[in-house]
């Protein structure tokens, strides 16, 4: 252990010192009380953009916004459908206009910008907007962009009991789109972090009651985390307010849960260091500064491999990725901070009375190392290395190639559960209309020039519409082009912009508009605008074409989630690999630790994906969900091998490497087996989330912590350094 960071954690572990580092920490949590605010209030949506809003979509988006400012507005659909079975009644309908009329009107809430005016529309133009069957009605009306979801809630509820007071007999309302999508997230989240902080504080306290036996080694961790959580709530409170940064909501609840089990981590490999030495050590002091100078280094480099990690999340273009980086990142260097001063500071200030009713006893008699299971576990892999690597690397590659298999969806709506409204609204529009009706595809000719609807121009139009509709999966380009007096083509003027240097199309697609499908013909479009336009007749130079919502808004999505995921999984990677050498001292043994923690955290992809799709029938999962498990899985996997070969190096000074191994994995794997089942009970609580991506991440992450914990830490990587060696 270095030097500095020696005196560093020895003045944690002095009457003095202690004191006055438990002091310190009390007086932070005052004075930032005082001055900064909760983060909770500040945290927002991240949304799916990129940081630099540069993107084809968004670009297309501001062009839609500047030419077409009358549809600019998050949408929603009023869906409006039959409840018995029975189309919807002319008396019905002129319920429907009524209310069409209302939401045109200034009676209207004032968070409605615009709405489709149905009730100002011709019969025609009426009759278009109902299903084949006649059994469902779709309105549409926009809400201002800068509202939050709250906000946007609390408008469709005035939306839903104005609908309420109106007679319309059998037919429901449901409302789906972006907006119900943003109000439903409210309903599902109301009091979630409440219930995700209780859950996670339950059942830490009941497994280290179960494990440990010990009443006060159960809260002591539970109480530090609560220090250090407020002091990190503070912290990223005020750096929201000043807008140093931006805090994520979902962020800041996995943070949460991260922080209570890193913690706890931290907790169990210094108390379980500080009973060893009690038992060798009268003085409590003396105890802790020991036990400090042989876990202070692993817990210095764990934290900061985990801190490199986070900080990776920066390099991320993809909005929700990039902003996880500031949240954990000034998380992990309050927890690192505490690591080393605020948990030795406790347990030597409370000395053996943190083990009571089984407080350790001086004695000079160093028995065996370790409980029984893992002194029989280091023993067997020591003895037969060759086959426990066997064997396991056999098991785990199998459960690797099954990754390859996994399919993925961009459809935020399969998350969401079947009960919720804007579900249950889009599965409405899935039956009755083309799916992709719920998010039709804005496409947008720009002009350098006016534009000029004479016979050549319309022509060219009418080409370029004829080529988009052939591609498979186009169920309709709109508006269509009407017949004029002489045969024609007519644009409707709604689809020039004022400055008529735009016209405005809209494709609907037969497939769910987030489905891959749908992605790859947007993909093509984007792909081929250029020889679109020349095929048209139109000069390349003039014209450009531009594509926006949904489905071209997930185009960009995907293209930035596989780009963001090889990098941060290469960058990641080698700055963990660096610190693995830095710490272990060693190029080979930091190569073999990164390279069990790849095949574990490919094994957990493969082995989750028969699961999911094997047993519980999902045909796909969330694109986030590789990479997310990859932070955290390699991440929180580090602390367990640097606890490990940081034993076994202590035990190689005195004896045989193949002795020290068995010694090692004795000695740490209960702790990193107890630090494991806490780890992995504390993600599982995600698993009570409404969000199927929240609940599969909580699964993955459980199963990849305990493959890590039993099988990686406890087995593979010890059998591997036996063989290695072997061949030296």
């Amino acid at each position: 252990m270095v030097r500095p960071l020696q005196k560093f954690v020895a003045f944690s572990s002095r009457p003095r010192g202690a004191a006055v580092i438990l002091i310190s920490w009390l007086l932070i949590i005052i004075v930032l009380s005082g001055i900064a605010p909760s983060a909770k209030p500040f945290a927002i949506n991240s949304g799916e953009g990129s940081v630099d809003d540069r993107i084809p979509s968004a670009v297309a988006r501001e062009m839609l916004g500047a030419a077409f400012p009358a549809i600019e507005g998050l949408p929603v659909l009023l869906v409006f459908h039959s409840a018995a079975d029975q189309p919807i009644t002319p008396a019905v309908k002129e319920q429907i206009a009524h209310i069409s009329s209302w939401l045109s009107s200034n009676d209207r809430p004032a968070q409605i910008v615009s709405s489709l005016p149905f009730h100002d529309m011709p019969d025609d133009a009426q009759n278009r907007l109902y299903s084949e069957d006649g059994m469902a009605l779709i309105l549409t009306a926009a809400l201002s962009k800068e509202l939050e979801s709250s906000e946007i809630y609390n408008t469709l509820q005035q939306i839903d009991s104005y609908v309420k007071q109106t007679d319309i007999g059998s037919i429901e309302l449901t409302m789906t789109g972006p907006a119900a999508i943003a109000a439903d997230t409210v309903t599902l989240f109301k009091n979630a972090d409440l219930v995700l902080l209780f859950a996670t504080i339950g059942l830490i306290l009941i497994i280290l009651i179960v494990i440990y036996r010990s009443p006060l080694l159960a809260v002591i961790p539970l109480v530090i985390a609560g220090i250090v959580y407020m002091v990190v709530d503070r912290l990223l409170g005020m750096a929201a307010e000043n807008g140093w940064f931006v805090v994520d909501k979902q962020a800041l609840s996995i943070m949460m849960i991260l922080l209570f089990a890193v913690l706890t981590d931290y907790c169990l490999f210094i108390f379980s260091r500080y009973r060893e030495e009690l038992s060798r050590i009268d003085s409590k002091y003396e105890a802790m500064q020991q036990a400090m100078r042989h876990v202070a280094e692993p817990i210095l480099f764990s934290g900061g491999t985990v801190l490199i990690a986070m900080l990776t999340l920066i390099a991320a273009m993809f909005k929700p990725y990039h902003y996880f980086a500031p949240v954990f990142s000034v998380a992990m260097c309050v927890m690192l901070l505490a690591g080393l001063t605020l948990i030795p500071a406790v347990f030597a200030i409370l000395g053996r009375r943190s083990f009571w009713p089984f407080p350790p006893k001086l004695s000079l008699d160093e028995g065996p190392q370790g409980n029984k299971l893992w002194r029989r576990t280091g023993a067997f892999v020591t003895r037969k290395p060759g086959m426990t690597a066997g064997i396991l690397l056999l098991v785990l590659t199998l459960a690797a190639v099954n990754a390859g298999a996994i399919q993925y969806s961009f459809n935020m709506m399969k998350s969401f559960p079947e009960d919720i409204a804007s579900r249950q609204g889009f599965d409405i529009l899935e039956q009755k209309y083309p799916p992709g009706q719920l998010a039709p595809v804005s496409i947008i000719l720009q002009s350098s020039e006016q534009l000029v609807a004479d016979k050549p121009f319309m022509e060219q139009l009418a080409s370029l519409v004829k080529q988009l509709e052939s591609a498979e999966g186009v169920a309709a380009i709109t508006p269509q082009l009407a017949q004029g007096p002489e045969g024609e083509a007519v644009l409707p003027d709604s689809a020039i912009s004022k400055d008529k240097q735009a016209v405005l199309l809209q494709a609907v697609l037969t497939m769910n508009p987030y489905d891959e499908a749908a992605l790859d013909i947007v993909q093509t479009w984007l792909d081929d605008s250029a020889e679109l336009l020349k095929n048209s007749g139109m000069d390349s130079a003039r014209f450009s074409l531009h594509l926006a919502g949904g489905t071209a808004e997930q185009v960009d999505v995907r293209a930035m989630n596989l780009r963001d995921t090889l990098m941060i999984i290469a960058l990641m990677t080698l700055f963990i690999t660096i610190m693995l050498a830095m710490q272990s001292r060693s190029i080979l043994l930091s190569l073999w630790m990164i390279l069990t923690i790849l095949l574990s955290y490919a094994a957990t992809l493969g082995l989750s994906w028969l699961v999911f799709h094997g047993i519980l029938g999902y045909e796909s999962i969330s694109y986030r969900l590789p990479l997310y498990c990859f932070v955290f899985l390699v991440a929180l996997g580090v602390d367990y091998n640097i606890m490990l070969v940081s034993r076994i190096r202590e035990e190689a000074r005195e004896y045989s490497w193949k002795a020290a191994v068995e010694r090692g994995v004795a000695a740490t794997g209960g702790v990193i087996s107890s630090a494991g089942i806490i780890l992995a009970a504390t993600f599982g609580v995600l698993m009570t989330q409404p969000l199927q991506e929240l609940y599969l991440f909580g699964f993955m992450m459980a199963l990849g912590i305990l493959i890590d914990t039993f099988i990686v830490r406890g087995m593979l990587l010890p059998s591997i350094l036996v063989l290695a060696s072997k061949r030296k």
